[in-house]
C-alpha cells in the first residue's frame, strides 16, 4: 500500500508566471492560483507549481554546477513536431544532443532540462508501440 499521493511538483524559478503559462500550454493544463510567490497549474493527474525563489540560478546541463535536481521526460509521437511546438511556446534548445533521433533536449522559461522522446515503448519495438495521442 502506498503511503501518500503525488499532490504537486514544485520548481523553482525567478519568475512564476511565465514558467507556469508555459507547462500549461505545454502539458494542456489551467493556471488555477495566481499569487505573487507562485502559481499553480492544475495537469490532468497532479498539480505543478512555479515557486519564486530569492537569487534563482538555473541548473547547468549538462554540466554539473549548478546542478539539475528534476526534470521532465515527456513522450511524444514526432520529435521535430514537439520540439517546434515547444519553441514556439518559449523553451530553448539546448546545444548539446546526446542523441536526438531518440530524445531532444530543451529549457523551459526558467532554465530547467526537459526531454522529448520517442515512447519507450517505440524504442523497445517500433512495431508494437502504441501512439501517445500527443
Amino acid at each position: 500500500m502506498a503511503v501518500a499521493r503525488l499532490g504537486s511538483i514544485t520548481l523553482d524559478c525567478a519568475e512564476p508566471e511565465p514558467l507556469a503559462v508555459f507547462w500549461a500550454e505545454m502539458l494542456g493544463g489551467t493556471i488555477v492560483v495566481t499569487e505573487e510567490k507562485y502559481l499553480i497549474v492544475r495537469l490532468p493527474y497532479v498539480f505543478l507549481t512555479a515557486l519564486r525563489v530569492p537569487e534563482y540560478q538555473p541548473p547547468v546541463w549538462p554540466e554539473e554546477a549548478p546542478p539539475k535536481q528534476i526534470h521532465f521526460d515527456l513522450a511524444v509521437d514526432d520529435l521535430d513536431d514537439a520540439q517546434e511546438q515547444a519553441v514556439r511556446l518559449g523553451a530553448v534548445v539546448s546545444p548539446y544532443q546526446a542523441s536526438s533521433e531518440v530524445c531532444r533536449v530543451l529549457f523551459d522559461p526558467a532554465g530547467h532540462p526537459f526531454c522529448l522522446s520517442l515512447p519507450v515503448g517505440r524504442l523497445l519495438d517500433p512495431a508494437q508501440a502504441a501512439p501517445t495521442g500527443n
